[in-house]
């Protein structure tokens, strides 16, 4: 048995997942699956069955952003609405017993497109194909009954633009490493052109392509989607916006320099918003406001992980170019809030 990968103490989690999972067959191990920007992910094993445990990353400075209770919530509820998620296992709220709160799922087979050399293995039919079927989960996601599978407490729709404005504004005095004038233009623009909320449902919050679980045979078969750590009751064109705007080669050094959701082979954001609205029957108007509020929402994540890999709390490689992303990302949102970008 070994003792554990950075950010998880094995010697510590293996009576508690004795106790909590009843299909364990003996002591289990892990592996970092990735370092993760956000929540550290890893694979656990009893030598028969895998599951995946998330964690905070080590030293996060905006805890609202790293909320396990929120991410096991929404995937029990998602179980059967038709909506893929991996199986939800165990909650660990205590932070005592690993050093941080913790969630359990199973684990799901299938690929995960990360990089362009990745999506590189596939044919442009298959690109296309993964393309436009995230765009239908997701348009299938906004269309989950969010009452009915027991979500109405999960959060406030009624001024969701707003609050999101404020929040990634006070994310942003937590974490900044650098005075960027932009953010502040950025900020102002948005304060002062906050539309009304098109509709409410339950949005992921950080849904690209390489936070899908795919069929290695067909790309177009999504077998999960995961990270819902920024789930919520809001708009779903904030939702649809986020994800186009990871579209951005501005938003490539985020992954340490080749981010597959930026590749030229997937479908244009035009094209994938012209799906998004065939599929939800949803009007796409203020699509600019929202395109900005995602700008703004990566930059301070960017600036987010930048100041973790500056206190060397980061966990993996390809830290390094993280804040270059920040005033390209800044810069772009105030471009898509201006008429004729």
């Amino acid at each position: 048995m070994t003792a554990g990968p950075e950010g998880l103490d094995l010697a510590a989690l293996r009576p508690w997942f004795a106790r909590e999972v009843p299909t364990v067959a003996g002591a289990i191990d892990a592996e970092l699956l990735h370092g993760g920007r956000s929540n550290l992910t890893y694979v656990l094993t009893d030598g028969i069955s895998r599951w995946v445990l998330r964690r905070p990353p080590l030293g996060g400075l905006t805890p609202s952003a790293h909320d396990m209770g929120r991410e096991y919530r929404v995937v029990s509820a998602l179980a059967g609405t038709g909506v893929p998620v991996a199986e939800a296992v165990a909650l660990c709220e205590d932070p005592s017993v690993i050093g941080a709160p913790f969630s359990v799922v199973a684990h799901v087979d299938g690929v995960t497109i990360r990089s362009r050399e990745d999506l590189d293995r596939h044919d442009d039919q298959q690109a296309k194909a993964c393309a436009f079927a995230l765009v239908d989960a997701l348009a299938a996601l906004h269309a989950v009954p969010y009452a009915e599978v027991g979500l109405t407490g999960f959060g406030r729709p009624e001024g969701y633009l707003t609050r999101q404005v404020r929040r990634w504004r006070d994310q942003w005095n937590r974490v900044a490493t650098q005075e960027l004038p932009d953010i502040d233009r950025l900020h102002a623009a948005l304060e002062a052109a906050v539309p009304t909320e098109s509709a409410a449902c339950v949005v992921h919050g950080d849904l690209r392509v390489d936070n899908a679980i795919l069929d290695p045979a067909d790309l177009g078969r999504i077998q999960a989607l995961v990270d819902w750590e920024m789930a919520a009751l809001g708009d779903p064109l904030a939702d649809l916006a986020l994800h186009l705007v990871y579209r951005d080669p501005a938003f490539e050094p985020v992954l340490g320099g080749s981010a597959a959701s930026v590749s030229d082979r997937f479908p244009s954001p035009d094209a994938l918003a012209e799906r998004y609205a065939r599929a939800s029957g949803r009007d796409l108007g203020r699509l600019d406001f929202h395109l900005a509020l995602g700008y703004f929402k990566i930059a301070v994540i960017a600036e987010g992980i930048h100041a973790r890999h500056l206190r060397r709390l980061t966990v993996g490689q390809g830290f390094e170019t993280v804040g270059d992303a920040v005033p390209a990302l800044a810069a772009q949102g105030l471009r898509a809030l201006r008429p004729g970008r």
